[in-house]
């Protein structure tokens, strides 16, 4: 599950092991913070922006997302940046 937070004062994530908190500085109009969710989960996990791809939660703080070429989940662990 990812859990994402629009309107931030700056872009960061934080796992623990079962919910990705996305925090984006985007707005969530037009799709900007899908898109730039989009973008901080590929980059976190080193894989181009189109093998991330948003399952259910368009229009939701509370989304479903599928990695394409992820082999394993990464271990809990908060991290700061995207």
């Amino acid at each position: 599950m990812v859990r994402t937070h629009p309107r931030s004062s700056r872009g960061r994530l934080r796992w623990d092991g079962h919910t990705l908190d996305v925090w984006v500085t985007a707005p969530p109009l037009d799709g900007a913070a899908n898109l730039a969710l989009i973008r901080a989960i590929a980059a976190w996990l080193a894989v181009p922006p189109s093998a991330v791809r948003l399952v259910a939660g368009h229009r939701s703080r509370t989304k479903v997302v599928e990695v394409d070429g992820l082999p394993t989940v990464p271990p809990a662990s908060k991290r700061d940046g995207a």
